[in-house]
């Protein structure tokens, strides 16, 4: 960190986009991996923070009994003074920073403090919300303008700014914001500026989220619906044509896994690419990890150094998950080595998803089983591997399986761990609320000893299986065996054993029931 008096850091009010994590810019994702110090609201969907390296603070400005949070005179001094201290800072804001974000505010008073600043757009709520609801705000058949219009002034002026008789007589869309506790009051004064009571009306709820909600009706019977489906914050009211759209333009609540939460339990660095996954299909991703992926001991890198040594007194190098084949590839440069010194062995690999990562260090595997199961790897080794020597890059736990069908076989194995697999100790208090409340729509199990540590935990937080409100879905019939002996209840389990496969029993498991309701 800059010592006082040094050259200032400098602050990025960045607009994180309405809540789909893939609405980021790329300009703010790069802002985000340059950050010493992250302050995001309370509309931050907190997947973005997988952007950064830097200390991430909540400074949420939501109303408890009449009182902010953290006020906003606090947030800008908190900016003003980080920046002092030579930190990059990102001021992370939901939707865009400017509109209806407060970002100007920020951003004067950082102008008034000298600070240096640079404004990151971001996809506004309103664009999101039209568009994941399935309305086009300007149409040439329908609408040639679109207003947006806060629908929370600010509760210490004395009158409104607000012109309904300008809004009942625009020629186009309007779009309110925050404006759902006053969603009564902004219909009937509307209708009583001019405003049809059979104008198309519609509330969208969490846009570009999982958990949207979209209430449809008119200027007269909006409200009711409102209050009928009981809708929460965050919200946008929109008022025109546009809404009749929706029949024909929506798609975010048609995708495959919509609505549904889905709790990945594979190692939280490791978790990225199922999570983009679930993103795209409409579902939203929480991640769980139930291992940890460390390094192995100091005391064992001499033994790793000298097997690796003699790679070339191997006929087969064999990788039976991703983790094995990263720790190779570092504990391989570490001894000075590269892929050259695989030139004399052969390589096997457990599934599809362990060869991709292969293919991602320049090698391709030489085997890889019709099933991603150390059975089926087992047998495929006896066939092209008959007296040779093998050796078995794996973690410090696992199933024996390998070894006992090749010993059978008399195929001369050696075993190295290069990795180590740790327990985490307990939920966090984010999980376990979701586990008790029944807001976790899946729990997803990739291994046997995943499915035993999650049934550890939940015995260990006082819970029952069958208090799980979470179906539970396995990668492998082997997975589903173990998490059985625990006595889970498995609803559905992959036939492509990778997180691909677990996706896809998860959408198979909704269309069965689709088609039985």
């Amino acid at each position: 960190m800059s010592l006082t008096g040094s050259k200032p850091g400098k602050v990025y009010l960045v607009g994180a986009g309405p809540g789909d994590p893939g609405l980021l810019t790329l300009r703010g994702a790069a802002c985000l991996a340059e950050a010493d110090l992250v302050l995001y609201d309370g509309l931050v969907n907190l997947l973005l923070l997988r952007h950064t390296n830097g200390q991430c603070e909540r400074t949420a400005r939501a109303r408890r009994d009449g009182t902010s949070i953290v006020s906003q005179a606090e947030i800008n001094k908190r900016l003003i003074d980080e920046a002092k201290a030579g930190r990059t800072v990102v001021r992370l804001k939901g939707g865009d920073p400017y509109i209806f974000g407060r970002g100007s505010e920020e951003a004067a008073a950082l102008q008034t403090a000298g600070i240096p600043f640079e404004v990151i757009p971001g996809v506004t709520a309103a664009t999101a919300a039209g568009e994941y609801a399935g309305f086009s705000f300007t149409h040439r058949e329908i609408s040639s303008a679109v207003a947006f219009i806060t629908g929370h002034e600010d509760p210490t002026r004395g009158s409104s700014r607000i012109d309904y008789q300008s809004l009942a007589k625009f020629p186009g869309t309007l779009v309110f914001y925050m404006g759902l506790n006053r969603l009564a009051e902004i219909c009937q004064n509307l209708h009583q500026a001019g405003m049809s009571q059979a104008t198309p009306a519609a509330v969208v709820c969490q846009a570009s989220l999982p958990g949207q909600q979209v209430v449809e009706g008119t200027l007269e019977t909006l409200s009711a619906l409102a209050m009928e489906q009981r809708l929460k914050p965050p919200s946008l009211i929109v008022v025109g044509p546009c809404v009749t759209q929706r029949a024909q333009l929506s798609w975010f609540e048609k995708l495959p896994l919509f609505g549904l939460s889905i709790g990945i339990t594979r190692p939280e660095d490791q978790a990225d690419d199922v999570a983009d996954q679930i993103v795209r299909l409409g579902g939203e991703p929480v991640i769980m990890p139930l291992i940890e992926i460390r390094p192995v001991p100091s005391s064992q890198e001499a033994e790793i150094l000298a097997v690796l040594s003699r790679l070339s007194a191997f006929q087969w190098l064999v990788f039976t998950s991703v983790n094995g084949v990263i720790e190779f590839f570092r504990h391989l440069r570490r001894c000075g080595l590269d892929a050259r010194a695989l030139a004399s062995c052969k390589l096997a690999a457990i599934g599809s998803t362990t060869a991709r990562r292969l293919e991602d260090f320049g090698v391709t595997a030489d085997l890889v089983p019709y099933e991603s199961r150390a059975e089926s790897l087992a047998a495929a080794l006896v066939q092209r591997a008959a007296g040779q020597s093998v050796l078995w890059l794996r973690a410090s736990r696992g199933r024996d399986v390998l070894p006992k069908l090749l010993a059978e076989a008399e195929i001369r194995l050696q075993q190295l761990v290069v990795y180590q697999n740790i327990d985490v100790e307990s939920f966090s208090s984010e999980i376990l609320n979701r586990l008790r409340s029944g807001s976790l729509s899946w729990i997803a199990l990739s291994s046997p000893s995943i499915a035993n540590r999650f049934s550890d935990l939940v015995r260990a937080a006082g819970m029952t299986s069958s208090e799980l409100g979470a179906r539970v879905v396995s990668i492998s019939p082997v997975t589903s065996q173990a998490a059985r002996k625990c006595g889970l209840s498995v609803d559905a389990e992959a036939t492509e054993y990778n997180w691909f496969g677990i996706l896809a029993a998860i959408q198979q498991y909704r269309d069965m029931e689709s088609q039985q309701a």
